[in-house]
């Protein structure tokens, strides 16, 4: 008996890692929960008087690699895109999964993302000829960007930041964008 507790401690461990590390549940919500100290601490900071700010989830990748939230913070009149990257750490003999925020104040968020629709409008044929094949590559601030398509109306947008290669499907490129310019007229 005695040695078999060991074992099933040892099993029991090695089936709790796995399966902590083969979870992808991120979501929207989730993300919306952990943005409020995100834009508390990192956008806002310390402040002596309370600050009123909104969240708006717009909107996460199938892959749950990557989620986008508009945030407006009323008190000091700022704006903008929050992208939430979310994948595997590997370290030795551990997989864990991480999270990290790129903020993006107004100006560069519609910048980025009218880049990335005019690409797609203007290099649509070289898009299409060779499926998987032809791909596009630009930077923008810290985030390297590759655009390509994997099968029919399949696009795909690809950003590598801060050690995070994140998928951002067409579908939700589109909802974002279309979703964060009707967040900002409201």
């Amino acid at each position: 008996m005695k040695k078999i507790i060991p074992f099933l401690v040892v099993f029991l461990m090695i089936n709790i890692n796995y399966s902590q590390s083969q979870n992808k549940a991120y979501s929207k919500d989730i993300a919306l929960y952990q943005l409020k100290f995100f834009i508390s601490n990192g956008i806002i900071g310390e402040k002596k008087k309370y600050i009123k700010f909104t969240i708006d989830p717009l909107a996460a990748s199938k892959s749950s690699e990557l989620t986008s939230c508009y945030y407006e913070i009323i008190t000091i009149n700022k704006r903008g895109l929050i992208l939430g990257f979310y994948d595997d750490y590997w370290l030795p003999g551990s997989t864990y999964q991480g999270f990290s925020f790129k903020n993006l104040n107004y100006e560069n968020a519609i910048e980025l993302l009218k880049k990335i629709e005019k690409i797609i409008d203007v290099e649509k044929k070289f898009l299409n000829a060779d499926d998987d094949e032809n791909n596009i590559y630009f930077t923008f601030q810290d985030m390297a960007v590759i655009i390509y398509r994997k099968g029919a109306l399949s696009g795909r947008i690809r950003i590598k930041w801060n050690g995070f290669d994140a998928e951002w499907e067409n579908t939700a490129f589109r909802r974002t964008k279309r979703r964060l310019e009707r967040a900002m007229k409201s």
